[in-house]
């Protein structure tokens, strides 16, 4: 189709087949047509609304991807298995497993980890700083700087990684570049195997039964700030940068 030529009921006919059953899949698509149709408007391309903004728009349509029949979070570990799977997961080699070692610590989503360079850690200070609209941060760039203060802990294992030569990743494959998500995941899944095969429960979400996956671990932090701690609400999802309230209680 002519970019001009698009609109709502095209978007819909695009979105609709996926929204039930592939709902992630679904908003993933929905947000790179309202880019692509943004720019193709910025550009002069077409003209008019974009058929695929969702505020005022397609969420008078289309149920909110949260209360989708069938929409599941990430499986996450059970709280009581954290410590168990830790301690599995520090006696697996290699960059990957040092990865997600990260990643719990840091209650980070794995794109953070993935693509974090060494420029972004200041190790004096111990300090993490993401900038916005850094490569799958999901920090949009109109947002703040996101900052995460280093432990003992963390600094201990960023200080162990081995560096690679031309590369300012913290986290390298090893045919150099980032590290993908299936080497995380993969991870995950050879811990959860091993204690299966030695007669443990494995490590699975205490809801559907499924294998904790690497991005569960910031539902894991998420459950115990709940109900293993006594703070707010509110400082936890500021932990794992989501929005809460309007921009004078977000500030």
């Amino acid at each position: 189709m002519v970019v001009q030529d698009i609109g709502l009921q095209d978007v819909l006919r695009v979105l609709t087949p996926l929204w039930d059953d592939k709902t992630v899949t679904a908003v993933k698509v929905r947000e790179r047509l309202e880019k692509v149709l943004a720019f193709a408007t910025v550009q002069g391309y077409r003209t008019g609304d974009n058929p695929a903004r969702w505020k005022g728009n397609l969420d008078m349509l289309l149920a909110a991807p949260g209360k989708v029949l069938g929409a599941e979070n990430f499986p996450a570990l059970r709280l009581d298995d954290v410590a168990r799977w830790y301690r599995a997961l520090q006696g697996r080699k290699g960059m990957g497993a040092k990865a997600l070692a990260f990643q719990t610590m840091t209650a980070t989503r794995s794109g953070a980890i993935r693509f974090a360079t060494w420029d972004e850690i200041d190790l004096q200070t111990r300090l993490w700083t993401i900038q916005p609209g850094r490569q799958s941060s999901k920090i949009p760039a109109s947002d703040t700087a996101k900052r995460i203060p280093l432990t003992d802990s963390m600094v201990a294992l960023l200080e162990s990684l081995p560096r690679l030569a031309g590369s300012n990743l913290v986290f390298w494959a090893p045919r150099g570049g980032a590290l993908s998500d299936a080497t995380m995941g993969k991870v995950i899944r050879t811990i959860h195997e091993a204690d299966l095969k030695t007669g443990g429960r494995g490590f699975v979400d205490a809801k559907t039964g499924k294998q904790a996956v690497p991005h569960g671990m910031r539902s894991a932090f998420r459950t115990w700030v709940a109900e293993r701690t006594s703070f707010d609400g509110d400082l936890a999802e500021v932990a794992l940068f989501h929005k809460i309230g309007n921009k004078v209680a977000q500030a």
